[in-house]
């Protein structure tokens, strides 16, 4: 019987000691592993750190100058402010004489110049300056007649052509309805103004237009349509307006090719409309127009 018991306790203390060399076996196994996985961690920290010091340390270093162009120079243009033209205007109305004009058919130009304004003299014909121009700022002052005859397209009627072509409508439309791609303002009957900016009758209005003539290929092909940014007034009414040709009174524009520099035309449209300051600036064309 003792030793049944003896026997018995000695099998109950080898259980107890596996099982506690089981759990320590266990318990060192789980601290290796721990361990082991927090020394990767720091040895991919130490990793990226290198490469994101060595990331930084290689990244260039760039100075403000860099970026800084200094030619070309832009060459300088004096504005005198009011109504003077800017230093490097071309003046084809100053309030003196029409030496820059003629009739489409050569004439001398026969409008009206009175007390610094030139006015239609109407039936004698449209007028055109004897220099053709291109890409251009244009600004020009316009009149209707303080006395209200007709209406509509009737009334206080002209227009300004780019290139002998390309019409911004000239009109009384204070409180007159016409078609809106008509009135005062429009590209004619391509571009509908975006605000009406007309001042009543008799009182003097501008025009500020920015044009960019279109190109042609040398077989006549267009390569790049004409377009025109226009303020009436100060207001902006055409925004980089694309034409899609010359003004066409029945029908639609079509291109056709034509001179690179071609005159501007006043229209006689029967109506003593008067003209005064009106001057032009020769511009270059964007980069993506130069390299057509």
């Amino acid at each position: 019987m003792r030793l049944e018991m003896s026997l018995l306790m000695s099998l109950q203390m080898g259980l107890l000691m596996s099982l506690h060399r089981g759990r320590l076996l266990a318990l060192f196994l789980t601290l290796l592993v721990t361990a082991t996985g927090c020394e990767g961690r720091e040895e991919a920290g130490d990793a990226s750190g290198a490469i994101g010091s060595e990331q930084i340390s290689e990244a260039p270093t760039q100075r403000p100058e860099e970026t800084e162009v200094w030619e070309p120079e832009p060459r300088v243009v004096r504005s005198l402010g009011g109504d003077s033209p800017p230093s490097d205007a071309t003046v084809l109305f100053s309030g003196t004489d029409l030496m820059a004009w003629t009739h489409e058919d050569g004439r001398e130009a026969e409008w009206v110049v009175e007390d610094g304004v030139m006015t239609v003299a109407p039936g004698t014909g449209n007028i055109q300056t004897r220099q053709g121009f291109g890409d251009v700022q244009l600004h020009i002052e316009w009149r209707t007649p303080a006395e209200i005859v007709g209406d509509g397209q009737g009334r206080g009627n002209s227009g300004v052509f780019l290139m002998g072509r390309y019409e911004l409508q000239v009109l009384d439309s204070h409180q007159n309805r016409t078609y809106s791609n008509g009135q005062a303002g429009s590209i004619y009957k391509q571009h509908v103004p975006l605000v009406n900016a007309s001042r009543a009758p008799g009182i003097w209005q501008s025009y500020d237009v920015v044009f960019i003539a279109p190109r042609f290929a040398p077989d006549g092909s267009l390569v790049s349509p004409a377009y025109m940014t226009a303020f009436h007034n100060g207001v902006l009414i055409q925004n980089h307006a694309e034409l899609r040709g010359p003004m066409a009174y029945i029908g639609l524009p079509k291109y056709e090719a034509h001179g690179d520099r071609e005159p501007l035309l006043l229209q006689d449209h029967s109506n003593p409309v008067s003209f005064r300051n009106i001057w032009v600036r020769e511009i270059s064309a964007s980069p993506s127009l130069e390299g057509s």
